[in-house]
């Protein structure tokens, strides 16, 4: 709970047991959850948690670059406490969303030209799409 504590303050923001709360939900489901999900989850243990104080905090988090909000479709916003440049495979079959963590060349080799064009980059974000290795295994005991 500590590094959360210095996480918000080194942020200058607030600390609140919503926002610790938040924090460890997301640090310990590496799920990349959405924010009606981790609201059901966080409800169970704390009942006068509402909607709004969950958007609004995981808004706010996002703002400071302490946490990542991802739109992989259009009409849901996913949210990541790794905050290191990294891209996501995104399973097909049951929807799981993986980290891939891995220096992308390609992806250093635009932010240098984009910058050197004087632009700012805040924000990469690379998805692939296919199929998870549960998703792949259970496919191949149905199979036979």
């Amino acid at each position: 709970m500590k590094d959360y504590i210095e996480l918000l303050k080194s942020n200058e923001l607030k600390i609140t047991h919503q926002r610790l709360s938040i924090l460890k939900y997301l640090d310990t489901h590496r799920t990349h959850p959405t924010a009606d999900e981790m609201y059901n989850d966080l409800k169970k243990t704390n009942p006068s948690l509402s909607r709004t104080t969950i958007y609004n905090n995981l808004e706010t988090l996002s703002d400071a670059h302490i946490i990542q909000r991802l739109t992989i479709c259009p009409t849901e916003h996913r949210y990541d406490f790794n905050q290191s440049m990294h891209h996501h495979f995104i399973c097909k079959e049951c929807g799981a969303i993986l980290d891939v963590d891995f220096k992308c060349p390609t992806v250093s080799s635009i932010k240098k030209y984009v910058t050197d064009q004087g632009h700012q980059i805040d924000e990469v974000h690379g998805y692939f799409r296919g199929i998870c290795k549960n998703c792949l295994e259970k496919k191949r005991e149905s199979s036979g």
